[in-house]
């Protein structure tokens, strides 16, 4: 394969992600962290003291909406990067039907993965809703520029639909970064940028087969 290289030991390692790909996705993943604490030391007194790790409550109002425009572009790019591989096919049904297949690790019996499974392609779907969900809606309640435009009643429901995506969102990642721990391999695709022959093959043997393919063109 033209992408193909091979670790310290000789194992055969393939190319999944580039390193712009994996920048942005550390830097989505940075801006969500910092997000996620500053959005719960605003949503409850309970949790007000994560304010003080951005310099008190008037920092962490200030802030709160800069990251997420940083975010939110930097996850912009990840999505039309990734945009066509993303596409629900036939078999990504099949494969979230046998859901019970997936738990109990018996891959052996699902549809042949592309270069995403119907579960990452849906985990992909959901997170553009969130991110759109809480783009809008944090515009509408953004006092220092925006909320005074709109009318009382849509800016409270502004922050309801705010704080629903907000929460749907850090569930979404939570299992994000459980399924990553999981499946052994994957958090190395998005640290070093390669997977190895045998993780391509059993995780996603139609995208193994499709690079395989043009390798030999």
């Amino acid at each position: 394969m033209e992408n193909l290289h091979r670790d310290k030991d000789g194992n055969p390692l393939i190319d999944r992600y580039s390193p712009d790909e994996r920048n942005h996705h550390w830097l989505t993943a940075g801006c969500f962290i910092l997000l996620a604490l500053s959005g719960l030391a605003l949503f409850h007194p309970a949790t007000a003291w994560l304010s003080m790790l951005f310099g008190g409550g008037q920092w962490t109002r200030i802030l709160h909406p800069f990251i997420g425009l940083v975010m939110f572009g930097s996850f912009a790019t990840l999505v039309k990067r990734f945009w066509h591989h993303n596409q629900f096919e036939p078999g990504d049904k099949e494969w979230l039907a046998q859901i019970g297949d997936v738990i109990n690790n018996h891959e052996e019996k699902l549809p042949k993965s592309g270069r995403y499974n119907g579960g990452q392609k849906m985990l992909f779907f959901v997170l553009i809703i969130c991110m759109t969900g809480l783009l809008i809606s944090g515009l509408l309640i953004w006092r220092a520029y925006f909320s005074a435009y709109f009318p009382i009643d849509l800016v409270r429901l502004g922050a309801l639909l705010h704080a629903t995506f907000g929460f749907i969102i850090i569930c979404a990642i939570i299992v994000h970064i459980y399924a990553g721990i999981w499946v052994r391999g994957s958090i190395r695709a998005m640290v070093r940028g390669t997977v190895t022959y045998g993780w391509a093959r059993k995780h996603h043997p139609r995208w193994f087969e499709e690079e395989a393919r043009k390798s030999r063109k």
